[in-house]
């Protein structure tokens, strides 16, 4: 579908969806850093828990009084496990230093000395990251204690971080690169969305171009005719009264097809139901056949009575769209006119012509709007089908074994 309204609406789709898109990539970017931060967040606590099952316990390890007594300290299973740890003298130093048995990460013993001086000094616990001599991240929670009744020291305790920091680091990415997957899901389920929500839109702006197409379709025919006759009667006045009833018929039935379309604009928009009454199809193609303009073209034909449920107004244009497309495309090569033959029995209307028949690559293709076998719009046969379907019915062509096409309109028989 072509046209400004129709670039509009498509416009509209892609807006929708770079809106959709925004948004959840606005949330997206708000929930990262937070999953992110409170991954940082879990991690650290559990190293400083885990930092604090060793530095409480030597402390109490030492002595009810603080003192610096480190047999029981050197007798614990922590003394031989990770993570490693310290005690040391504060600013004063009041006993010496004593180190853990199992080396788990060398850190530089000036910094420990200076953490230890840190704690004495303000009286405060704390835990802190620093670098250990192999360049790695560590994780230190300090504790400080009185020895006689003075700030005398600090447990200090501390852990390798590097792979807890690498883990975290693969989480960062993997949270980004899930980001990015849901951005691009949100994107295509927006412009999916979107269309969706277009749609009534884009079939009412379809429904529109097409009842003008239709119009236009239906109304030339009657249109020509109309003018032929009235420039016939200006030319001759003395034919005015034969073809002023002829005209009249001709106003009429272009009044009927313009009903027509209304009644299936509004049926296509749900707003209202068919007209169905009891119809003699016989009766109702004999009285188009009679109206209908047939220069260049003869009709014979073939009727038995038969009754159908059916809109007449709708079956009356589709009968007419049938003739009509039979009497421009269905004339033998080198023929003066085209001998075109309706049968009508058993609910059955049967339109067969003598022209060069139906190219088998169209085939059913040739009921769909806009495709022609050759100069027509492509509309008149797309609303015979239309009109035979709403109906309980259906339209089928096929060649004749003579040559020419054969169309057959069938519609249920009223009981």
């Amino acid at each position: 579908m072509r046209g400004p309204a129709a670039d509009r609406l498509r416009r509209l789709r892609w807006w929708l969806t770079v809106l959709f898109t925004v948004m959840n990539t606005v949330g997206l970017i708000i929930l990262a850093p937070v999953i992110i931060a409170l991954d940082a967040g879990r991690g650290t606590a559990e190293t400083d828990k885990e930092l604090q099952v060793v530095t409480r316990p030597v402390l109490r390890l030492l002595g009810d009084t603080n003192a610096t007594d480190t047999t029981r300290v050197s007798a614990d299973p922590l003394n031989a496990d990770c993570p490693q740890f310290a005690i040391l003298p504060g600013n004063a130093p009041s006993f010496e230093p004593y180190f853990s048995a199992h080396n788990c990460t060398p850190v530089d013993r000036k910094v420990l000395d200076d953490l230890a001086n840190r704690a004495t000094s303000t009286q405060t616990n704390f835990t802190t990251d620093q670098t250990a001599l192999n360049g790695h991240q560590i994780r230190v929670d300090v504790v400080w204690f009185k020895n006689q009744n003075k700030p005398g020291g600090a447990v200090l305790a501390w852990t390798d971080v590097e792979d807890q920091q690498a883990a975290h680091q693969r989480l960062a990415w993997v949270v980004m690169a899930i980001c990015a997957l849901l951005i691009g899901v949100a994107a295509l389920v927006g412009y999916w969305l979107s269309g969706r929500a277009i749609r009534p839109a884009m079939a009412a702006l379809e429904q529109q171009e097409t009842l003008l197409a239709e119009t236009a379709h239906d109304l030339r025919t009657p249109v020509s005719a109309l003018r032929t006759l009235a420039e016939t009667a200006l030319r001759d006045p003395q034919q005015r009264a034969e073809l002023l009833p002829r005209t009249v018929r001709l106003a009429g039935r272009m009044g009927d097809i313009i009903d027509g379309l209304l009644v299936r604009a509004r049926l296509a928009a749900g707003v209202e139901k068919l007209a169905v009454q009891p119809v003699y199809l016989d009766q109702l193609v004999g009285g188009v056949v009679e109206d209908l303009p047939t220069d260049g073209a003869r009709i014979q034909l073939v009727t038995a009575p038969t009754m159908v449920r059916a809109d007449p107004t709708l079956l009356s244009r589709a009968i007419g769209n049938l003739l009509d497309n039979a009497m421009r495309h269905g004339r033998a090569p080198g023929a003066a006119e085209a001998i075109v033959t309706v049968t009508v029995a058993n609910g059955r209307v049967t339109v067969a012509d003598q022209g060069p028949g139906i190219d088998p690559e169209v085939g059913a293709d040739l009921f769909e709007r806009f495709n022609t076998g050759g100069g027509g719009s492509g509309l008149g046969l797309a609303i015979v089908r239309w009109v035979a379907l709403s109906h309980g019915g259906d339209l089928k062509v096929y060649n004749g074994d003579e040559g020419g096409a054969i169309f057959e309109f069938q519609l249920p028989t009223a009981e």
